[in-house]
């Protein structure tokens, strides 16, 4: 159950280590969620994203974790430790047995299936381990490689509604859930 959890557990998956990440990561969060076409895919990531942000947001995880309230990871390839994304439990509801799950990689590992990687294997262990049941996410109509991931996942599309994300571009939003 969520609430035995007292570490951040490590996840594995046949290619991915789902990890806490550490401020040494700050570096790498900095350059992969840097790039542009990030922000444009995403509501949460700024461009250009400014230095001090990745410190700031993985200091903020050992109070949420602690809190229940998020769990994320970081994502490595399990052959060379490189960190490429992070793949999230966010907005944990224990009453409800619900969350939101969230996720980004970086720009060089699109299209090579490990998002929808992480992304089983976080489902997997939020069921398992935490009695999760129901599970949200959303994504812009643009970003067709995420709304596949979350199909892949089991996520069914729910209701589209509009949204500004963070470069002050208007975009159609899609929700899904599971659950």
């Amino acid at each position: 159950m969520i609430t035995d959890l007292l570490i951040q557990p490590m996840l594995k998956t046949n290619r991915l280590h789902l990890r806490p990440f550490t401020q040494e990561d700050a570096k790498t969060v900095q350059l992969l969620a840097g790039d542009k076409r990030i922000a444009q895919m995403t509501q949460t990531i700024p461009h250009p994203y400014p230095d001090g942000t990745a410190e700031n947001w993985i200091a903020g995880h050992a109070a949420a974790f602690r809190q229940k309230t998020e769990i994320v990871f970081a994502i490595e390839l399990q052959s060379s430790t490189q960190l490429i994304g992070a793949v999230s439990l966010l907005h944990i509801d224990k009453n409800h047995s619900s969350a939101e799950i969230g996720y980004w990689l970086g720009v060089p590992y699109w299209g090579q299936g490990y998002a929808t990687e992480a992304l089983l294997r976080l489902l997997q262990f939020a069921q398992d381990d935490l009695q999760l049941r129901q599970f949200f996410g959303q994504c812009f109509a643009n970003n067709v490689a995420s709304a596949k991931v979350l199909k892949k996942a089991g996520l069914v599309q729910q209701d589209l509604s509009e949204q500004i994300n963070n470069i002050g571009v208007e975009e159609q939003q899609l929700f899904f859930r599971l659950g």
